[in-house]
């Protein structure tokens, strides 16, 4: 799997230009072959904060999606952006969810 960032500053003229685009590439992101979720975010402390997040079952689903038209629309965005955009993509071997909690915990489901 791979997991993949775009954290971007966008100022408040260019906020809603800015959502709309990234929605609509979300909605076509997430039934792409490979593409296991697709997020957007906005922080509720730095307002001007968004941020996209990918999740992809291989490198080679990603590859494609970076050389799609609707990534060349996100980078449309990081370029609305009032500072260089955070672009990070992380290569995951394994994946756990509450089990590890409960464990370091000492839970037991019953």
């Amino acid at each position: 799997m791979v997991h993949a960032t775009v954290r971007m500053v966008i100022p408040p003229e260019k906020r809603a230009e800015a959502v709309q685009i990234l929605n609509m590439i979300a909605e076509r992101t997430r039934v792409q072959l490979g593409c296991l979720s697709c997020r957007i975010y906005h922080d509720e402390q730095v307002e001007a904060v968004f941020m996209v997040e990918e999740v992809w079952k291989s490198q080679e689903d990603l590859d494609r999606h970076l050389r799609s038209d609707d990534y060349r629309n996100v980078l449309f965005v990081t370029e609305m952006a009032v500072e260089p955009p955070e672009i990070r993509f992380r290569t995951i071997s394994q994946s756990a969810g509450l089990e590890i909690v409960e464990r370091a915990r000492g839970c037991t489901r019953e």
